[in-house]
């Protein structure tokens, strides 16, 4: 199991990465971040939390009983990765979210190698 710093450090090896991030997101609190250039990680990971909150409300309004595995948010020159962890004790509500080049990414391989981050990762 890699403490929070050293699974960020890892998610930060994949190709494209800019940034990343892991964020409580029942609160927008940011458990970590790592990177982010120009860009105020702290700042787009609670911001992207409101979009978490949004599609789990829709889910529940629909009664669909999936849950979410990932969300992508494409821009001009990046993907901005959403990725849910499984909780592992009762009220965890994690994310990792990353922002990657979308020039350099390659946005199946960024998918799996965070999942295999969040696999690893001990909070």
């Amino acid at each position: 199991m890699a403490s929070i710093d050293i699974a960020l450090k890892e998610a930060m090896t994949i190709d494209g990465a800019i940034g990343v991030a892991l964020v409580d997101y029942t609160s927008g609190l940011t458990l970590g971040v790592l990177g982010g250039g120009t860009m105020d990680m702290t700042v787009a990971a609670a911001g992207n939390t409101d979009v978490v909150r949004a599609k789990l409300r829709t889910l529940e309004m629909l009664g669909l009983p999936d849950g979410i595995e990932d969300l992508l948010i494409t821009l001009d020159s990046q993907y901005h990765l959403i990725r849910l962890m499984q909780p592992r004790r009762p009220g965890e509500a994690l994310l990792l979210y990353m922002v990657l080049d979308r020039a350099r990414a390659n946005l199946g391989l960024a998918r799996h190698r965070l999942r295999r981050v969040e696999a690893e990762l001990e909070v």
